[in-house]
Order: structure tokens, then C-alpha cells, then sequence
């Protein structure tokens, strides 16, 4: 099954056409989206598939940067890897309409995010600390819910969405989304392709981060009356990108993903019943054969095959009482294999498996009319076998293959977690106010278990502890007529922290970086704004966060600095304009050598003041045409967690990957 990018255009202007003269209830709001504002106590929700600035990458980590408290690690034109409040890997948890994606590049290369294609969904739900156990263990920083909503249809008919964008750079895009179907079932359709060459930074140097990427997605589901569903689903993607950080680049991301789902409604006092089965496997190559003049690394392949689900009922007890249960569990095995620049492979050899199952419960109550308290809990059983015989270390002489003194290895834990959060409505205000108390143990991933090194050795499978956070969350929402306010703040200590440190050792240990177990803590907050002056709208955001190494007695490392937003838009009945200045404060708070899975402090950095502008118009109800100008002056900037700028035949090599210049874009877009 492979997707003819080609073909996507003329289906998407077929599409656009036909749906010129859509229903006036798909009218799409003309404003481009500058930030995204917390209407729920701890939740953020932001639909994917409005217009953005700055223009987005067609991944799943760029899709979140209008939500204050997200930075992305930027390596090259695409498949960034998202960090939030500071924190970053699986810290972070990433869901794809529930099904879990893992990358298999040891190097990080392939982020789960580099698998998701956001336009495909139409709901972004974002769920900030360890403030829920429905959605899988260890998610300490914060739940990215990309969800794939399809409500029942009621006659027979075709809904759906379509677009088109094109930018500098020769970036262009096309996704169509298309679910046919009756009161008995349907079919969903959808393709997507995206491309760009290489960008320019804001001092005209050629940043090496050309990509191309394309999916295909399928579902069939039959809903035998209102209260049932059931969905069998489908998706294949695939695609290459060159990178500006490292020495290879990334020249086949190939998923497969399969998923299977049952859901009932109104059982009684069941609510709700769901199951799901998914299984996928993620087959990566990275070569600097393909796109770079060819260096002597040939080639790495790295297989991830990941199968799991989840079952979970939601119970009414009563009017004001709520109950969810469920199980779930996952199981994933890592593989690789590597080739010399002739491209003849070595055999297959697996060296790491993964297994978790986990119960959960969370409970619901409305105390009065306006006073709510909402706690969970979850227990998790986790598994993992170390399968390397031998480990190929960096030496004075070369590169040379030890034995590894933890093959055949294997561990188990048992983790918990859980909250409680206070929520009220005031009752002579228009404000909801909370406080939440959390704790969430984590396992060690496959980065810090299997690509990183010892304290003592060249494993650290058998040293790394689980991390333990506890973190206070408490924050108000505002909302009265044409202004709202909202503020989230934090504060958290984590034990057995997991840092990846390049900074001593030998030099197999500072090439790869060792995991090691400190105490850390982090707090901050994000607050923002608007207020509406008749077809006026300002609004503003504020994001800073900071940490500590308390082992150390440093800064925590890859931390991003305060952050200000500031938007003026003016909207009329069928067209708008808008303008955004993003101010980013320098980064004097480090620690040289040390990081995380998804990068590592490399020195201070610069603040950095970045304005745009954008405009969109409603042509015909259902359609938007929207175009932009991110930094309109040309700023030459990098974010403060974005990697080093590698060396690269025919590219200046500069301190961090930068950021684009200035850049144009237009995008037709179409809901039908």
C-alpha cells in the first residue's frame, strides 16, 4: 500500500470544488491561530487543522508550539522532538487516537512524533502534569491526546476536510480527509503528502533540512444503532528527511499501524464500555549515502514492533458520581542491523523488549452545584530484557565491540501513581479555580536503558533507577464576556531523576552520554489572556519554567527560558488580519554536557524578539484562505534546547540549528 503523492492535488481541488457550496454550519472561524489558551482546569484543547503561525512543520511535535509551555528540539526541517515545562522523552506522553507510536532510532531520530501527521486528526488534547491515569504510565510532564473524532451519521452523506498549502522553501502540502457513510456504518478515507527543501536561516545560509513525507489512513466501522460501534482501522506512512545536527540523515520512517475498536453506550449504569487492540512497527534507516555528499557510515536500520490495548468502562454511581476503570497494557521488541556504504547488511539481532501492563481507576464528584473533586490512581507492572550480546564502544583506536555485562538481563517494577485535584466555580465571579497533588513513577526507556552507557560501564541497564515526581498544580480560569484569563502554575521534586550526561568519562561516555539517577525539581507557569474591542482581539501569554539539579548543585539542563506572546488580530464577518511578536528571553541558566534523551545544554544562548503577520478569507461557506509571514525581519535565532549544527559538506556549520528566516505561506482549506 503506497500513496501516489502526485495524485493528492487534483483529488483535493476535486474535492474543494464540490464542497464550494457546503453547509453554513462548516463555516470555519477566519483567525490563524497564534496561541492556545487553557479553558479547562489543566487541559488544553486546539483543533489541528486551523491555520497556524508560525507555520508549522507537517509533524506531531511542531503542531503543539502555539500552546504555551511546549518548545521543540529543532534538528532539521521536520521531526523535532517536543519538550514541555522542561521536560522531554517518555516524560512526555504521546498518544495516536490511543495507540502508543515508539521510535526505533537509538539516536532519537525518529521521535514518536515523527510518525503523527496532524491534519489527520481534529482534535489536539493536551493534559498538563500527571494529572491523569487513563492514558498509559509515566506521563510526568504532561498527555498529548491526537484524537480522530467521528460522530455517528445520522442519513447517508460524505463529510470531510480538505487542503492545500505552499511556502517558502518549495514547501508544499495536501491532505484529504473523506468518511462516507449511513446511520448503519462508514468509510473513512484520508492521504496526506507534505515536502520542502532546504530553508534559509534569517542570515541566508542553506540549513541542511529538506524532507518529504506521505501517508494513508483507512478505517471501516458499523454502528448498528446509536449506542454502538465498531472500527477497523488502518495506516501507512513513510518519508525522508535530512538533518543538520548529526552525520546521517533519515531516509525511510516506515509505519505500519493496525487497530481495532468496540464501543458501547448507555448499559445501564454503565455509561460507557470501550475496548482497543493496536499493533504497529516502525522500520527506520538513517544512511549519509542518500542526501549529503557520501560519507564512509553506510547504513543503520532499526526495527520497533509495538502491540498492546486497553479496556475501560465508565460507571454512573449516581447524579454526581463518576467512576472509570480499565487495564491496559503494551509489549514492544527493538531490533537493528547495519551495513557499510555498499549497503550489504549484517543479519538482524534484537537487543531490547519491553513489556507493561497496568490497572487504573479515576473517580469523578460533584460536590454541590459548583465544587468538583476528581482522583485516580494506577498500578503498573513492568518488564524489560536487555537482549545485546556485545555493545560497539568509541575507542582511541576506533571503534571496537565489547561484551555486554548485562546480556541477557532482565528487570521488573512495580509503579504507581496517582492524583487528586479541587476544582470551584466561584459563585460572585466568573472563575473556576484548582489545586492538584500528584505522583507518577516511571520506568526507564529504551533510550536511557539500552543507548546510553553506565555510570560504571557500558551499560546502564542494570543501574538506572525509576524516576519518582511529586508536583503541586493549582491555576485559576476567567471568563467573562470578551475577556479571558487563565494561569497554571507548578512546582514539582523529582527523585532518581534520569540525566543523560556527556560531560566526564571516557570517550566512548561523552560521545554517547551516561544515565544517571540525581534529584532534580522544576517550577514555573504559564499564564495568558485576550480581550475583545468589538472586531479587536489582543491576547497575550507568558511561559517560564526553571529547574535544578540538586545532586549537582546546577541548573537542570535543557530547560527553555521565559517565553512572551503578544497577538492583535481584527476579525471581520468573512476575512481577518493579525499580527504576532514572539519575545524569548536568553538562557543563561546551564549545564554544559548534560541533558536528556532529546538533547543536551551545549552553552548560553541569546534572547531573541521574532514579528509576524497573517490574514485569512472565507471565500464561500466551508472554505478558508489564509497565508502568513513568519519573521517578517529576518531575525537569525535558535531555541535554547535545539541541537548543535553538525558538519556538513557544503553547509555552514553554526553553534545551534537555526531557525528559518523569514517565511511565506498561503493555505486553501475546506470542510465539508
Amino acid at each position: 500500500m503506497t500513496l501516489r503523492p502526485k495524485l493528492l492535488p487534483l483529488a483535493i481541488l476535486s474535492v474543494l470544488s464540490a464542497a464550494a457550496h457546503a453547509d453554513e454550519e462548516l463555516r470555519l472561524p477566519a483567525v490563524v491561530v497564534t496561541a492556545t489558551a487553557m479553558e479547562q482546569p489543566l487541559h488544553v484543547e486546539t483543533d489541528p487543522r486551523s491555520p497556524r503561525q508560525p507555520l508549522p512543520a507537517h509533524d506531531g511535535a511542531d503542531a503543539l508550539k502555539t500552546i504555551p509551555g511546549f518548545n521543540v528540539v529543532r534538528k532539521g526541517g521536520t521531526d523535532g522532538d517536543a519538550t514541555f515545562r522542561g521536560l522531554a522523552g517518555s516524560r512526555l506522553g504521546i498518544l495516536v487516537d490511543g495507540e502508543n507510536i515508539l521510535g526505533g532510532c537509538n539516536a532519537r531520530m525518529d521521535a514518536p512524533t515523527a510518525y503523527i501527521y496532524p491534519e489527520i486528526y481534529n482534535a489536539v488534547t493536551v493534559i498538563k502534569g500527571p494529572q491523569s491515569v487513563q492514558h498509559g504510565p509515566g506521563n510526568s510532564a504532561a498527555t498529548v491526546l491526537f484524537e480522530r473524532k467521528m460522530p455517528p451519521f445520522a442519513e447517508s452523506g460524505i463529510r470531510g476536510y480538505a487542503s492545500l498549502l505552499a511556502g517558502s522553501a518549495g514547501r508544499h502540502d495536501e491532505l484529504v480527509d473523506a468518511a462516507f457513510g449511513n446511520r448503519l456504518g462508514y468509510v473513512q478515507l484520508t492521504g496526506s503528502n507534505s515536502a520542502s527543501d532546504d530553508y534559509s536561516d534569517g542570515d541566508g545560509n542553506a540549513v541542511h533540512a529538506e524532507y518529504r513525507r506521505h501517508s494513508v489512513n483507512g478505517a471501516l466501522g458499523w454502528t448498528p444503532d446509536a449506542n454502538t460501534r465498531f472500527e477497523l482501522a488502518a495506516a501507512q506512512s513513510d518519508g525522508e528527511a535530512a538533518y543538520a545536527d548529526r552525520a546521517m540523515d533519515g531516509t525511510q520512517f516506515l509505519r505500519d499501524s493496525a487497530n481495532l475498536r468496540a464501543e458501547w453506550k448507555q448499559l445501564g449504569r454503565l455509561d460507557q464500555l470501550e475496548v482497543h487492540l493496536f499493533a504497529n512497527s516502525v522500520d527506520h534507516i538513517m544512511d549519509d549515502q542518500t542526501l549529503r555528499t557520501p560519507g564512509m557510515m553506510g547504513y543503520a536500520n532499526l526495527k520497533r514492533e509495538t502491540k498492546g490495548g486497553k479496556v475501560s468502562g465508565r460507571l454512573a454511581l449516581g447524579d454526581a458520581t463518576e467512576l472509570t476503570l480499565g487495564i491496559d497494557a503494551q509489549d514492544n521488541d527493538h531490533s537493528s542491523r547495519s551495513a557499510p556504504p555498499s549497503g550489504v547488511y549484517k543479519a538482524w539481532a534484537d537487543d531490547a523488549s519491553f513489556s507493561q501492563q497496568g490497572l487504573f481507576a479515576e473517580l469523578e464528584q460533584a460536590v454541590g452545584e459548583r465544587q468538583r473533586v476528581i482522583t485516580g490512581a494506577r498500578f503498573d507492572r513492568w518488564e524489560a530484557t536487555d537482549l545485546r550480546q556485545s555493545i560497539m564502544v568509541m575507542t582511541m583506536g576506533g571503534m571496537a565491540m565489547h561484551m555486554n555485562p548485562t546480556a541477557g538481563h532482565s528487570r521488573d517494577d512495580n509503579l504507581s501513581s496517582g492524583f487528586l485535584r479541587y476544582e470551584r466555580e466561584l459563585a460572585d465571579s466568573p472563575t473556576t479555580v484548582f489545586a492538584g497533588l500528584s505522583e507518577s513513577e516511571r520506568f526507564p526507556d529504551y533510550w536511557e536503558l539500552i543507548a546510553k552507557r553506565g555510570v560504571s560501564g557500558d551499560s546502564a541497564f542494570d543501574s538506572a533507577a525509576p524516576e519518582q515526581t511529586l508536583q503541586l498544580d493549582a491555576g485559576a480560569i476567567y471568563k467573562n464576556g470578551d475577556r479571558e484569563l487563565s494561569a497554571a502554575v507548578f512546582a514539582n521534586r523529582i527523585n532518581d531523576y534520569l540525566l543523560v550526561d556527556f560531560s566526564s568519562g571516557t570517550m566512548d561516555q561523552k560521545a554517547t552520554g551516561v544515565t544517571r539517577n540525581i534529584d532534580a525539581r522544576t517550577w514555573g507557569a504559564e499564564l495568558g489572556g485576550s480581550q475583545r474591542f468589538g472586531a479587536w482581539k489582543a491576547d497575550a501569554s507568558l511561559a517560564y519554567a526553571r529547574g535544578d539539579n540538586r545532586t549537582d548543585g546546577t541548573a537542570l539542563a535543557q530547560v527553555s527560558p521565559l517565553e512572551l506572546r503578544i497577538g492583535l488580530n481584527y476579525a471581520a464577518a468573512t476575512w481577518s488580519l493579525g499580527a504576532l511578536l514572539r519575545a524569548v528571553d536568553d538562557q543563561s541558566r546551564v549545564d554544559i554536557g548534560k541533558g536528556n534523551i532529546v538533547g543536551k545544554d551545549i552553552g548560553t544562548t541569546p534572547g531573541f524578539v521574532v514579528f509576524s503577520v497573517n490574514s485569512s478569507w472565507q471565500p464561500w461557506t466551508g472554505g478558508l484562505l489564509s497565508a502568513g509571514v513568519d519573521n517578517l525581519f529576518d531575525v537569525t535565532y535558535a531555541e535554547a534546547v535545539s541541537r548543535a549544527g553538525g558538519t556538513i559538506p557544503g553547509y555552514v556549520q553554526t553553534t545551534r540549528v537555526n531557525e528559518p528566516g523569514r517565511t511565506l505561506w498561503l493555505k486553501l482549506a475546506q470542510r465539508f
